[in-house]
């Protein structure tokens, strides 16, 4: 049995239809603008890196920390300041001061207009040279009349005047001697004329009644200055002030219900609102023995131990009472916060601590407050950085960056 002849169509090579490569160029754009899609929503929705302020858990000190029976705020106030006027009413011509600069007791601030002041004192210096003269004439005049008198009195003895002569001589002698003390009582006038132009002279130079720093400039040279209130706005009534800083001093108004707690010599540890970390150590220095009705409350005065160039006056001040009766302090370790770091979750007091660029919960617990910090005894260490004002909902473990 014979088989089939090959043919011309057996040798033909079959291909299988060629892929359109336009399409797969199509299909890696679409691949690519979804990657960018998936890129751009991943980069807007991730989560950004927060920015927060910390500070660092810092060791109260156990064996320093002593009870407060009372805690009160106050202002910083100075017992020695005075608006400085002038004596008499004129117009400044001169300013010699500036704020913030130290003068010390007697330096001259202001000077004021004294043209006419001058001119009245040279005419009362005038009359007393005048005055002077008259009397050095008065003078030879009474030893004149005196050698007369002598004269006369010889005659009279000698029966060559008469009596009616020695009278008038006599006359003539008393008249010229009285007219001497009246010409000195002139005198006397006249130096009290020209020492009265002269202190004038001294009121128009304003000086420093104290030592101590110009807090306020209140005038200018040609504005006038008044030491009483003349109305208007175009008299002032005080050139400067001045605050002696020694006499730097803290007022605290305390709630007659809380007057018990504060007694003369305590012990007061105070703090500025502008240094919350400065501690500064104080004593009550009086009682003041009355109250305010209309506020219920009691001042009570308290020194620095040691004036600081910090310390200024009107300065708000927090202050604790320190408990005098106890002589033995508290022995107990605690960290100092404050109270912004610590917050309230489910009912316990925790913190968020950055470690490693994230945060980390923890709980704490506090033991004590006073002021703006409290004293946390347990679930932090010294040395650690904490979170202070955390936005809400700041979660664990979230990637922060700390900034001043």
């Amino acid at each position: 049995m014979s088989s089939s002849k090959p043919t011309l169509d057996d040798l033909r090579i079959e291909r299988k239809p060629r892929q359109d490569s336009s399409s797969r160029i199509w299909w890696g754009v679409l691949l690519l603008l979804v990657l960018m899609v998936v890129g751009a929503v991943w980069y807007f929705t991730r989560p950004k890196t927060l920015e927060v302020r910390t500070v660092l858990a810092r060791d109260s000190g156990g064996p320093e920390v002593q009870h407060t029976v009372l805690n009160a705020s106050g202002y910083v106030t100075a017992r020695r300041a005075a608006t400085v006027s002038s004596k008499v009413t004129g117009k400044v011509i001169e300013v010699l001061f500036e704020e913030g600069l130290k003068v010390k007791e007697g330096q001259v601030l202001a000077r004021l207009d004294d043209t006419n002041v001058k001119a009245s004192l040279r005419l009362s210096e005038a009359q007393l040279e005048s005055a002077t003269k008259l009397l050095e004439e008065t003078r030879v005049r009474v030893k004149e009349a005196e050698a007369d008198l002598r004269r006369t009195t010889d005659l009279v003895k000698n029966k060559i005047a008469t009596e009616a002569d020695l009278d008038h001589a006599e006359a003539a002698a008393l008249a010229i001697k009285a007219r001497l003390e009246q010409q000195r009582a002139e005198v006397t006038v006249a130096e009290r004329q020209v020492a009265s132009w002269q202190q004038q002279m001294e009121d128009t130079v304003i000086r420093a009644p104290f030592a101590g720093i110009v807090t306020s400039k209140n005038a200018q040279p040609g504005e006038m200055i008044s030491p009483i209130s003349a109305g208007g706005g175009f008299t002032r009534t005080g050139i400067c002030t001045i605050v002696d800083m020694a006499s730097l001093e803290i007022e605290i108004d305390v709630n007659e219900g809380y007057i018990n707690r504060v007694e003369s010599g305590q012990p007061v540890e105070a703090t500025l609102d502008p240094y919350p970390d400065w501690k500064i150590p104080c004593k009550v220095i009086a009682i003041i023995p009355t109250a305010d009705r209309q506020k219920a409350t009691v001042k009570v005065r308290v020194g620095f131990d040691k004036l600081d160039a910090r310390i200024l006056p009107e300065m708000s001040v927090k202050v604790g009472f320190r408990d005098a009766a106890s002589s033995a302090p508290v022995a107990r370790r605690s960290i100092t916060l404050p109270k912004s770091a610590v917050q309230q979750q489910e009912g316990r007091d925790v913190v968020l601590v950055v470690l490693n660029g994230r945060t980390e919960r923890r709980a704490v617990t506090v033991s004590n407050s006073f002021n703006d910090e409290v004293a946390v005894s347990a679930g932090i260490a010294a040395g650690e950085r904490v979170i202070i004002d955390a936005p809400p909902g700041l979660a664990d473990g979230r990637a922060v960056k700390v900034v001043p």
